[in-house]
């Protein structure tokens, strides 16, 4: 008689049901405190390293998320409704100092606490920044794998463009021959026509200072431009939903997601024979510091906790200036001045005009919400759909602005702008409850010249951190929003407005330079695109905090993959840059174990 292998079969998919990765929620539930990489931080950095160090079977990986798990949240599965999530339990909720220059005033820096971080609660905006960008990225880092030419694989490998939600036909509003089709992070177009959008276009064509632009992510971002954004079939794309996919990756045995675990230190290796300060050990709190529990990553440890909070890990580990850490009552265990140093932030200008339309997302009415979420309910279909902006332009200085003669050039290079207007609709105004009748042209000043920090208040990991923005501190970055706001005057200005009658007026009516400035010292803010606080720098430099391949410089064991390396933040939003920078980090992490 033939034997049966159907009990050991059997067994075999029991065994692995029970090995299976899951979201788990308390850290007793982990098979074990030892793991090859700890990746602390499961948002949109920390989600792509986890999901790409993870296809190897043969290697353990730990995620620490902060937040709780994304799953089920309608606010963040619903695309139109991410103004929700600003100030809600899924943000950290980060105070951000603006600087004297703005009038000291401080405002709310949001950050996702949540799996799949700013992914699982941003605006969903699909921008990669301009071809210079990533070309003064490789130059400033002497590593030219961070060149625009050289990340393209990683576009390819991040992008699964889609059809939008309506399923219109997209012929003439993309360049297919720069997009990726077979990727893993859904990108697609609007799927609900707003009026103020079409408008937009269609002014566009004829325009000389606002030129249409048939794809601002082919490498030139100049121009007005449909928008793409993270979404698919009229849901959230997220770094969670995409890169920790419930039904395929996290199954795999050796994938560990551990939520609502709070990290305070990493903590240094305690092997005699070390000639480098190394580390290998993470301390983390689940009950608010009454328990600090620790793991250890015997390979690496990745740090993904954002510009903000990997600073924070990093100071309270004592990496960092000695003498403030001193200062503060920590003991400093590695020198290293930059951290912290060099926050660059986009400064967001909201610009409201009183508008005529029967367009039921252009003004900010919030009584039909209900009705349109009945509609996203059943068909996925409506105004809903869609994230913040639909349409887009970036514009230049011109070449003989008199602002050249007194500071240099603060863009990377003639393929980006130095500012950005965001075209609003009025589901954003109506989610955070602005007058009826309204809706954004908003300019944002993307090459900021201004640099702020981050630091400590206190020696408690869990204490609110110091974060000074410095917002318009360099009188470059006031020069620019004036010019976008008159750009902005111009350009509603034009015939298919004017035609439409769309425009009833602005909320505030500033004409000269005096007005201006003291309209955008009273009303700008952060547009939340910090980056730079943990930057890339040259191997061997004396500035910088990581080397170019993202290792923490004077240390082993630790890499940062996150917005903060980024030297400079991109002329677009850093969404799309951070996923570049989890997957190219990924392949090098990989390739330095041989695997």
């Amino acid at each position: 008689m033939r034997p049966s292998y159907l009990p050991f079969i059997f067994l075999s998919v029991y065994l692995s049901a029970l090995c299976a990765a899951k979201i788990v929620e308390r850290a007793e539930e982990l098979p074990t405190q030892d793991f090859d990489f700890i990746v602390i931080g499961g948002g949109t950095a920390g989600s792509v390293v986890a999901s790409r160090l993870s296809e190897d079977p043969s290697v353990s990986v730990l995620v620490l998320e902060a937040g709780p798990s994304n799953e089920g949240i309608q606010d963040s599965i619903v695309p139109a409704f991410f103004p929700l999530l600003s100030g809600s339990e899924y943000d950290w909720k980060y105070t951000a100092h603006l600087g004297a220059a703005v009038n000291n005033r401080s405002v709310s820096l949001v950050g996702g606490r949540i799996l799949g971080g700013t992914s699982s609660i941003n605006g969903m905006a699909y921008t990669r920044g301009s071809s210079d960008d990533w070309n003064r990225y490789a130059s400033v880092t002497g590593d030219p794998g961070w060149s625009w030419d050289n990340v393209q694989p990683y576009f390819r490998k991040n992008e699964h463009f889609t059809q939008p939600a309506d399923k219109h036909n997209i012929t003439g509003q993309f360049d297919p021959t720069v997009h990726s089709f077979n990727g893993t992070m859904s990108v697609t177009l609007s799927g609900f026509l707003h009026q103020m959008d079409a408008l937009a276009i269609e002014s566009s064509m004829t325009s000389e200072e606002w030129p249409f632009n048939l794809d601002f992510n082919g490498g030139n971002t100049l121009g007005i431009s449909w928008m793409q954004s993270t979404i698919l079939n009229g849901e959230r794309s997220s770094a969670a939903t995409a890169y920790l996919a419930p039904n395929t990756v996290q199954q795999r045995p050796n994938l560990h997601i551990l939520v609502n675990a709070t990290v305070t230190r990493i903590l240094p290796t305690n092997a005699s024979n070390e000639e480098q300060l190394a580390f290998d050990g993470v301390e983390f709190t689940q009950d608010d510091g009454e328990t600090l529990q620790t793991v250890k990553g015997n390979k690496e440890i990745v740090l993904s906790a954002g510009t903000v909070g990997s600073v924070k890990v990093l100071l309270h580990s004592g990496v960092g200036p000695s003498d403030s850490l001193t200062n503060i009552g920590i003991t400093p265990l590695h020198n290293l001045p930059s951290v912290g140093r060099n926050l660059s932030e986009q400064a967001l200008l909201p610009y409201g005009f009183l508008v005529n339309s029967t367009d039921p997302t252009a003004t900010a009415n919030p009584t039909p919400i209900p009705e349109m979420l009945a509609e996203w309910n059943n068909s996925r279909s409506g105004p809903l759909v869609d994230g913040a902006l639909n349409s887009i332009g970036f514009g230049r200085l011109p070449e003989d602005s008199e602002i050249y003669q007194r500071f240099e050039d603060t863009s990377a290079g003639p393929n980006g702008g130095h500012f950005q207007i965001s075209f609003t609709n009025g589901m954003t105004a109506a989610l955070f409850g602005q007058p009826a009748n309204v809706t954004g042209f908003i300019p944002l000043m993307v090459a900021p010249a201004s640099r702020g920090f981050v630091g400590l208040n206190s020696s408690n990991p869990l204490d609110s951190p110091n974060v000074q923005v410095n917002l318009l501190s360099n009188e470059f970055d006031l020069f620019t929003l004036r010019y976008a706001i008159r750009s902005i005057q111009r350009f509603i200005a034009s015939q298919p407005f004017q035609d439409a009658k769309f425009i009833v007026g602005p909320l505030v009516n500033v004409t000269t330079d005096e007005e201006i400035d003291e309209f955008i010292r009273e009303n700008v803010s952060g547009a939340l695109h910090v980056v730079g606080t943990n930057s890339m720098s040259p191997k061997g430099a004396d500035w910088g905090v990581v080397d170019p391949d993202l290792r923490l410089k004077g240390a082993k064991g630790v890499r940062v993959v996150d917005a903060s390396v980024l030297p400079y933040v991109p002329s677009a939003s850093p969404q799309v840059p951070v996923y570049i920078v989890a997957e190219r980090a990924s392949d090098l992490i990989k390739a330095s174990w041989n695997y």
